[in-house]
């Protein structure tokens, strides 16, 4: 007889793969949108070529890959290709944006109390508890996006962006950052009250003293636990300071609206560049929104201490690799786009 926790497994493993699939197929559309079709920004349109929004059978209104932009491609797959497009379809349906006492500040302290429950909920001993606290954080995450989405309709702004340095920017990051917390200290109090094991140890046995022959188990301590805890926990801040100074460097080169037609032109050149994909590529995998993805599959999968275990270490080497290879990347195009354009406007 099958036990019916196996069909739910290779269920759970099945989506799994086929989200991972998909994740796949939309980045190779994403590449071939931007080699193929110019990216539309302000005034600088051309009526002469065939835009994307022409071709594509998606209506622009939920279809992600019609407005590029530097977030768009440095966000994870979760957030850009399944979140964004089901936030503007609950804005179309509910209209959120257009009543005015909810608010995108409002929205994210709200969230904040959402992480609190999902928080309670891993710290149980129930895994059912646990996965309820998974899917709870996740809508968190997914009133985060639509926070953002709220300001950006009020705003007229196309597609995703960054408004640094504004209120909504600073409280949407103290917002995230209590959220984050309070997910982290539910894996504490979880991992405490459940410390893992690592093994069994048989101690040796004579007949003379039977009760000698039992099995020990060796636990992991609570300060073990903090240091596994305490690495991610810097791996996230790491991430989240790398990932929003290159969304603001990268934002100030290839977003700019005061920029002639020929400078214009070579902010396309970069978002058609290889180099430049493959760094957004990697950031899409390594930014701190995925990392929590991450994190949170560990716990649905009840294998949280050996996630923490997996990345104590590696997690910081991908990191600063990434970040080395964006370093190289910004120099690159701030070489391009500015210096050019600074050499061009000296000539003349």
């Amino acid at each position: 007889m099958v036990c019916p926790s196996s069909h739910i497994s290779k269920l759970l493993l099945s989506i799994f793969i086929g989200v991972l699939i998909f994740y796949l197929f939309m980045d190779l559309n994403l590449y071939l949108r931007i080699q193929n079709y110019p990216i539309e920004r302000g005034d600088f349109t051309d009526n002469t070529t065939l835009k994307y929004s022409d071709v594509t059978w998606i209506t622009c209104n939920i279809n992600p890959l019609c407005d590029v932009t530097v977030k768009a491609v440095l966000l994870d797959h979760t957030n850009y290709y399944l979140f964004a497009p089901l936030v503007t379809i609950i804005d179309n349906i509910l209209e959120i944006s257009h009543i005015k006492y909810i608010t995108p500040n409002s929205i994210s302290v709200f969230h904040v109390f959402v992480a609190i429950i999902s928080a309670k909920c891993i710290s149980s001993d129930s895994l059912a508890y646990r996965r309820l606290g998974v899917l709870l954080f996740e809508v968190r995450t997914f009133l985060d996006d639509l926070d953002g989405h709220v300001a950006r309709v009020r705003k007229n702004v196309k597609g995703e962006r960054s408004e640094i340095g504004s209120t909504g920017y600073y409280v949407d990051g103290i917002c995230d950052a209590f959220g984050c917390t309070a997910l982290l200290i539910g894996a504490f109090v979880f991992l405490k009250n459940n410390p893992p094991r690592r093994g069994y140890i048989q101690l040796p046995t004579s007949s003379s003293d039977t009760k000698d022959a039992i099995i020990y188990k060796s636990k992991i301590t609570s300060n073990k636990v903090s240091k596994k805890l305490f690495c991610f926990a810097a791996q996230l801040i790491l991430s989240s300071m790398a990932w929003n100074r290159y969304i603001a460097l990268y934002q100030d080169m290839l977003e700019r609206n005061d920029v002639s037609i020929e400078e214009f032109v070579r902010q396309n050149e970069v978002f058609q560049s290889s180099f430049f994909f493959g760094v957004t590529w990697l950031w899409r995998v390594v930014n701190v929104h995925n990392m929590l993805h991450c994190l949170l599959l560990g716990i649905f999968c009840d294998k949280l201490w050996e996630f923490l275990r997996s990345v104590q270490y590696i997690g910081f080497v991908v990191l600063l690799f990434v970040i080395g290879i964006t370093e190289v990347n910004v120099t690159e195009v701030k070489k391009f786009v500015v210096k050019k354009t600074f050499t061009n406007s000296t000539n003349l």
